[in-house]
């Protein structure tokens, strides 16, 4: 087990004997850590015996949960649960707890859990006791009645990941971001300890608990989680903090964008987009859509969009065709999106995106999170509800909005004939809702537009196919290195599409 100081109470367990049990409940938990929270943090110490301290990047990826020592397997349960092995970059342990009837149990693991391949057979010992996990993933017949697939994995510091009917994992979320982007070095808080709920046979859903630490916070976290086209997570947080934190980043989640059409000229390679997501959708309480299109900037990008109580955001993959992206190993456009959506009222804040510049697909350079307006102070509580949605999340065929199907840039003015170098072209396409209906030479409607650190030297909004409008924007620099650009269309007293931002950011 990991060992820590002053950790949440560890199940009691009589030498010679099998561990007695400990009380659990989600308010227990709650109390543990509102009492951790008035001690100093001490960070985790986790000893590893040679043979897991030594494996590297290949030793890892030869080692695996064999699916027949699965736990919950033998109990006609919709849920396995199978152990991550410690090693390689994965050196602090995690405590799992099974939880029934209200009663929490230690979950250990051997090397007879696990499959060891090439010379790792004979590193490891049969029967030998591990010293611990660093997280665990359960595996559901999401996609198949007659196959368990993984559903959702917990592993490394506060990160998990989800997926719904037909995924591939893209994305990630995370518990709390604490001073993420901000200049001063970031805290990754950690689930330090995890309760599973047993399912009863047939049970549709199932319940994780975790216990979360970290310099400045602790918390007590429960996940619902239900499994589907869409996997739904019903989230509270329970937040209780030793120190003041300049931000705290809450539902935080954490993707990729390389390239796309907005910046495809940048890269050299035969696949036309490479992303795990697209656009940070935010939905407003007042009804409006907001769109912002994800890009890869030369420096440290940020945007704050500032909402009262959202009803919804999140980072969104957009384009579902393989030949989007033509790779069939990475298959993107199976990728999951996640939309956060707030249960009860949040309050005033800002829905804050951070671009990291990246030139690799295997980098996470997009954060997505909420920052509450109120600071926090040292010794406060506070409590958090959301609902996670994984999957698809395409836009509605019934939506009134016209939803923004892609966003293009280019070299601006006229095509053919030499331009002025500081003019650039963004071209939006909106798609669906009322305004796919309107004729193409229809007077009453109109792009509203905003541009700061640039102007507007010329527009053109046209219909281009049966559902298709596309308005062309020609922007000048005025002088400044990061332009702000913000777009709708609008026609009969009222909104006809989604608000479409961009941050064009130039090397400064």
């Amino acid at each position: 087990m990991a060992q820590e100081a002053d950790a949440v109470p560890a199940v009691a367990e009589a030498e010679g004997q099998a561990p007695a049990g400990q009380e659990f409940s989600f308010d227990l938990l709650t109390q543990w850590m509102r009492e951790r929270s008035a001690q100093p943090y001490t960070a985790p110490v986790s000893e590893l015996p040679a043979n897991i301290a030594d494996l590297n990047y290949d030793d890892y990826r030869h080692i695996q949960f064999r699916a027949q020592q699965a736990r919950w397997r033998e109990e006609n349960s919709q849920f396995h649960v199978h152990a991550f092995h410690p090693g390689w970059l994965y050196s602090e342990l995690v405590d799992i707890f099974e939880v029934q009837d209200g009663v929490a149990q230690p979950m250990g693991f051997s090397t007879d859990d696990f499959q060891y391949y090439g010379h790792l057979a004979d590193v490891f010992a049969e029967g030998e006791a591990l010293p611990g996990a660093v997280g665990f993933r359960l595996n559901n017949p999401l996609n198949r009645l007659d196959v368990f697939d993984e559903l959702i994995a917990f592993v490394g510091a506060s990160y998990f990941r989800a997926l719904g009917r037909g995924n591939f994992y893209g994305l990630s979320a995370r518990g709390l971001a604490i001073n993420t982007g901000i200049g001063s070095s970031e805290e990754f808080p950690r689930f330090s300890q995890f309760y599973l709920e047993k399912p009863q046979p047939g049970q549709r859903n199932v319940i994780v608990h975790a216990a979360l630490d970290s310099q400045s916070v602790t918390g007590a976290f429960r996940f619902d989680i239900r499994p589907g086209e869409e996997t739904v997570i019903d989230v509270t947080a329970r937040l209780f903090f030793r120190a003041a934190v300049e931000q705290v980043g809450v539902a935080p989640m954490t993707s990729m964008f390389l390239y796309a059409e907005n910046n495809r000229s940048n890269f050299d390679d035969y696949r036309p987009q490479v992303h795990d997501s697209n656009g940070l959708l935010v939905l407003r309480d007042g009804g409006d859509v907001l769109w912002r299109a994800l890009n890869n900037p030369p420096r440290l990008a940020s945007s704050y969009l500032s909402e009262s109580n959202p009803r919804g955001f999140g980072l969104i993959q957009r384009d579902r065709d393989f030949g989007d992206y033509q790779d069939p190993e990475a298959r993107y456009e199976r990728r999951p999106s996640l939309m956060i959506e707030p249960i009860g009222d949040w309050g005033p804040g800002n829905v804050r995106l951070v671009e990291i510049p990246s030139d690799l697909e295997v980098n996470d350079n997009i954060v997505a999170f909420w920052v509450p307006e109120q600071k926090v102070s040292a010794g406060e509580e506070r409590e958090y509800h959301y609902r996670m949605r994984w999957g698809d999340i395409s836009p509605e065929p019934e939506a009134e909005l016209a939803y923004v199907y892609e966003t293009r840039t280019g070299l601006g003015g006229v095509s053919g004939v030499e331009n002025a170098p500081d003019l650039r072209k963004f071209v939006v396409d909106f798609r669906g809702g009322l305004l796919a209906g309107l004729a193409g030479d229809q007077e009453d409607i109109e792009a509203l537009f905003t541009v700061t650190g640039g102007e507007v030297a010329g527009s053109v909004l046209k219909k281009v196919s049966d559902d298709t409008w596309r308005l062309v924007l020609d922007v000048e620099l005025n002088g400044a290195t990061t332009v702000e650009l913000v777009a709708h269309v609008a026609g009969f007293g009222r909104k006809l599409t989604e608000t479409w931002l961009y941050q064009w950011m130039l090397e400064a």
